[in-house]
């Protein structure tokens, strides 16, 4: 049966992105962004990303990750390394990350190559999680695999927070965080009659060419 949504519209109008505004560095701009969604009074989960890979397969695997750090060097999520998304960055590292903010009318996409961060990186984040976060990623040892049911998940799950009830968690290996390094931004403003404003910055050398993108 095909369901019609057709009539799902929403007008855009909040806000315009001209040349004359922006940083010559992307970095700056989804910093002011970043914080400007950050003050404001919906506070949702704005750093949840799309996260996209490719698979071995070949087909592209999208699922939506946390960002827990960025700087100039790049973005960084931590997952579990033998997950999907774990598994495809090993085979091929290039991915993309978008951001989406519904009440600013604005989406980020960022494109770029994933690596490991420092052991020693990883070990401070994961010391920096709550209990039961710890124990989950030791209880998601074999994520994306098939599991009987959900009832041995909470099983494993009980049967390790009483064996570390009085012990401290140690990060696991394969559990870590990845660095995304941008080669390419994109910045997509919301306009009226559709005619949104795209924003490129590319990588070339040690600068960034900046473009104007039809909508």
């Amino acid at each position: 049966m095909l369901r019609d949504i057709s009539n799902l519209r929403k007008s855009y109008s909040k806000n315009s992105l001209t040349e004359e505004d922006i940083p010559k560095d992307p970095f700056l701009l989804f910093d002011i962004w970043f914080k400007e969604v950050s003050s404001s009074t919906n506070k949702s989960e704005i750093n949840a990303m799309t996260l996209s890979t490719i698979s071995p397969s070949g087909y592209p695997n999208a699922r939506i990750v946390l960002l827990k750090y960025y700087s100039y060097e790049g973005f960084v999520f931590f997952t579990n390394y033998k997950s999907d998304k774990g598994v495809s960055i090993d085979k091929n590292n290039k991915v993309s990350i978008s951001f989406f903010w519904e009440d600013f009318e604005r989406q980020v996409i960022i494109n770029g190559t994933a690596s490991k961060t420092s052991k020693a990186f990883s070990t401070k984040y994961f010391n920096s999680r709550p209990k039961g976060s710890k124990i989950g990623a030791i209880v998601s040892e074999n994520q994306s695999s098939k599991i009987n049911s959900k009832d041995d998940i909470i099983e494993k799950f009980n049967h390790i927070s009483k064996e570390y009830l009085n012990k401290e968690i140690q990060r696991p290996d394969y559990w870590g965080g990845y660095i995304i390094k941008p080669i390419k931004y994109e910045f997509w403003q919301g306009g009226e009659n559709r005619l949104h404003d795209r924003i490129r910055y590319t990588r070339d050398k040690n600068f960034w060419k900046i473009e104007r993108l039809s909508p």
